[in-house]
């Protein structure tokens, strides 16, 4: 008798792990149920992202209906994601930065938000964690007089956006202001329905389809992380059709 082929070890990173297709979150009639958020009609938003990318993927379409409604935006980038292709011989991290800051620059354009102010906290990529008391100082500053805050989610499994999600909601707290997070990571890891996920305290916001048009649009200026750099592995895309198909959506989800 033959030993059995050992069963495959699993990643220890589950977002290095095979993700849940999106039809499967399409499929699942727990996203129609959640409840309309109430965005603030007037005032000053600040939106907080551990990297360039993040606010538009898991916020995007709000940012693009915020600015319609005339609020005033703030969009706080806290690492330029310099650290997104560490192996790379294509780009040295601060032309990375660079180009990522440009990226960024062009999507709130393409969102209808040419006029947001950005803020570079300059911390380094994969490094927050280390800097989150003075990442929620600045951002107490920041937030200062804001009408809300939308950050990261703590549970998104991926360090940077955890400590840019905690150090958001500290701030927030301080001042006395909303702070809603966004996953990005989870809907990759998760699976509809997940207890791991607290359903309870999600809230959605519905995109027309002018806007939900606006928010693809916008995605696809982030040319650094959703095309490869080169042939090199090193270079490979960070977000692939499949993941990016997660935030393509006519929804967005909050966690109040």
């Amino acid at each position: 008798m033959t030993d059995a082929p050992p069963e495959p070890v699993p990643p220890a990173d589950p977002i290095q792990a095979p993700g849940t297709p999106e039809r499967e979150w399409r499929d699942w009639n727990g996203l129609a149920a959640l409840p309309e958020a109430a965005l603030p009609e007037r005032g000053r938003v600040v939106i907080v992202a551990a990297h360039p990318d993040d606010e538009v993927l898991g916020a995007g379409g709000t940012i693009s209906l915020l600015a319609r409604a005339g609020l005033a935006l703030t969009v706080v980038t806290v690492t330029d994601g310099e650290g997104s292709h560490p192996g790379s011989t294509r780009v040295t991290p601060d032309q990375l930065a660079a180009i990522r800051a440009e990226e960024l620059r062009r999507a709130l354009a393409s969102l209808g938000a040419p006029d947001a102010r950005v803020v570079r906290l300059k911390v380094a990529d994969t490094r927050l964690a280390f800097h989150e008391e003075e990442v929620a100082a600045a951002l107490e500053t920041l937030l200062d007089g804001a009408r809300l805050c939308l950050a990261p989610w703590m549970d998104d499994v991926h360090g940077d956006h955890e400590a840019a999600g905690r150090a958001a909601v500290k701030a927030s707290r301080a001042v006395a202001v909303p702070c809603w997070t966004y996953p990005v990571w989870m809907w990759h890891w998760a699976r509809p329905g997940d207890p791991r996920v607290p359903w309870a305290a999600a809230v959605a916001v519905r995109l027309p389809p002018v806007t939900a048009a606006l928010k693809r649009r916008a995605v696809q200026h982030f040319v650094s992380q959703i095309a490869p750099l080169g042939p090199d592995p090193a270079d490979a895309a960070v977000l692939p059709p499949e993941e990016l198909a997660h935030h393509l959506r006519d929804i967005e989800v909050f966690f109040t």
